[in-house]
């Protein structure tokens, strides 16, 4: 905890970005029948009934000093689906010395995952460029992009009912889009020191640091 905590305090650099990352499910909906639209003295309407159409998946990553924002969708949380969102995340800062990312402790979040992707000679290089920092168990609100899937569930999704991967990435690249002129941050203010009169205890560790 004091590791991602002491990471969220460190001053914005651009040579070592800290990015936010995790995984929304997403359950695909069609209508069965079609939506009434809004009329002069009628409310729009929608019927309760709809078909299911399967799962999909939404890797969102988010770097919050610098406001910049990461949603891919994909058919599922695979390994290889997970290198992909790595291999973007890396190819968005090609010129930082190091990647912190921010995972929580899902098996796929590990270098092997890289491998079964990409072979181990480009796994090996694009896992160098990233440090990770793994939330405690039961510890995953520690993660910044919890706050972002919920940004995203609330202003992309919403209660609308999406049917297919394709339309669920547009709508997600028209999000991530919108979202990145605005360069919305998340403003942390949870420490350190926070979590010592939360939980009671002292770190050596942050009496070492700040000495």
């Amino acid at each position: 905890m004091e590791d991602i905590l002491a990471l969220y305090e460190k001053p914005y650099d651009p040579q070592e970005p800290v990015v936010c990352f995790d995984e929304k499910p997403v359950v695909l909906h069609a209508e069965v029948r079609p939506p009434r639209p809004a009329q002069p003295g009628c409310l729009a309407k929608r019927d309760s009934e709809y078909q299911r159409r399967g799962t999909a998946n939404v890797f969102c990553a988010v770097e919050p000093k610098a406001g910049r924002h990461f949603t891919r969708p994909s058919p599922n949380r695979s390994a290889k689906e997970f290198a992909k969102a790595v291999e973007q995340i890396a190819k968005s800062y090609h010129g930082a010395r190091t990647i912190h990312l921010v995972v929580d402790n899902l098996n796929i979040h590990c270098r092997k995952s890289l491998v079964t992707q990409f072979g181990e000679e480009k796994a090996a290089a694009l896992w160098k460029r990233f440090r990770m920092h793994y939330t405690p168990k039961h510890g995953s609100w520690l993660n910044q992009a919890e706050i972002e899937i919920g940004r995203f569930s609330r202003q992309c999704l919403g209660s609308r009912r999406i049917c297919d991967l394709a339309t669920l990435r547009a709508e997600a690249h028209a999000w991530n889009q919108r979202i990145n002129r605005q360069r919305l941050m998340i403003r942390w203010r949870f420490t350190r020191q926070d979590a010592q009169a939360v939980f009671h205890y002292q770190s050596n560790l942050f009496m070492q640091s700040e000495h």
